[in-house]
């Protein structure tokens, strides 16, 4: 069963918000900064830590 990278996180963010209780805007925070630092420079050298 393959599921799409979207739905899982979707569903991870969910629970972990549910059981966790950050605050929104810690989550708003992080999400936006994911999304601009996986369009930056630093894109390649996240990529290779990850990996």
């Amino acid at each position: 069963m393959q599921v799409p990278l979207w739905l899982a996180l979707i569903v991870v963010g969910s629970l972990g918000v549910k059981l966790i209780r950050p605050p929104w805007w810690l989550v708003a925070v992080l999400l936006l900064g994911g999304y601009l630092l996986a369009d930056s420079l630093f894109a390649p050298v996240i990529d290779t830590a990850v990996k």
